[in-house]
């Protein structure tokens, strides 16, 4: 007996969609070959930096070069004894506001900071850098005023750590030098748990390190110094300024200035700062 066996057209259909479904699954890309996005978290991570809004304060030219009191200045504030080695320095009132709650913060970690000096007026400059100039001070254990006579190579010597009068940044009211002045002190224990601790936190507090290693990238200026920390939402601004409208014929006023044009003092030492400050 002949049998007739017929599909019905629905299966028929059904059948051609589950042979379709399975060669298309052999063309679907591994897990392995899957291009791999960055997720939003990792790319946030990896470009986003603290902004620094940039203060708007215009200054005079004395006030530049250092030559107004700190302590009858308006515009600025003592810093409070709990924050400081010493007593009656002074800092701008935006500089000292964002120290302290840098402060807070460094303390919750364990970490405490304390200001080893601020504001320093022009004499006050000219007291530190005379001293070193006619010898009453030893650079190095060594007499400059005897072993140096020529005038360059002396103020070189001290311009490795010391700023010619009205050419320094603490002048400003925005930097700061932090806990001891010796960068060996921040190579170990607990002075190199602040400087860590400061390398990352103190931007996200407006603060930045001032004068990092010379090389490539920073070939002028002053040797390296862990301690010292400018307040960048204002120091930008008077960089800026200074560089707009101090020259190097404007530095006068104490021994050794003659010098400062031969050596490019605003152009080596005043802008010749950490890239990551300007």
């Amino acid at each position: 007996m002949k049998i007739n066996f017929t599909i019905p057209g629905y299966l028929t259909v059904l059948l051609i969609m589950i042979m379709l479904s399975f060669t298309n699954c052999d063309n679907l890309p591994s897990k392995d070959n899957v291009e791999k996005k960055p997720s939003t978290e990792n790319k946030m991570k990896e470009t986003s930096k603290p902004k620094v809004p940039v203060s708007q304060t215009k200054v005079s030219d004395d006030e530049l070069m250092g030559k107004f009191v700190p302590s009858k200045h308006p515009d600025f504030v003592k810093i409070k004894s709990e924050h400081a080695t010493k007593n009656n320095i002074y800092l701008r009132k935006e500089a000292y506001e964002a120290f302290q709650n840098m402060y807070k913060a460094a303390l919750e970690d364990g970490i405490r900071l304390k200001i080893v000096s601020a504001t320093r007026p022009f004499n006050h400059q000219v007291s530190i850098w005379e001293a070193k100039w006619t010898g009453t001070r030893l650079v190095g254990g060594k007499n400059l005023s005897r072993e140096m006579p020529d005038k360059k190579a002396r103020a070189l010597e001290i311009l490795q750590y010391s700023s010619m009068p009205g050419t320094s940044r603490h002048h400003w009211g925005t930097d700061i030098d932090l806990n001891n002045l010796e960068n060996s002190w921040f190579a170990n224990g607990e002075g190199l748990k602040i400087y860590e601790w400061l390398k990352e936190n103190a931007l996200a507090y407006g603060y930045c390190q001032t004068y990092t290693p010379k090389g490539s990238e920073r070939p002028y200026g002053y040797e390296e110094e862990k301690w010292h920390w400018t307040y960048l939402p204002v120091a930008l601004s008077f960089t800026e300024q200074y560089k707009a409208r101090i020259k190097d014929e404007h530095i006068s006023g104490f021994k050794g200035a003659e010098v400062a044009k031969e050596i490019g003092i605003v152009e080596k030492y005043v802008l010749g700062i950490n890239k990551d400050c300007k």
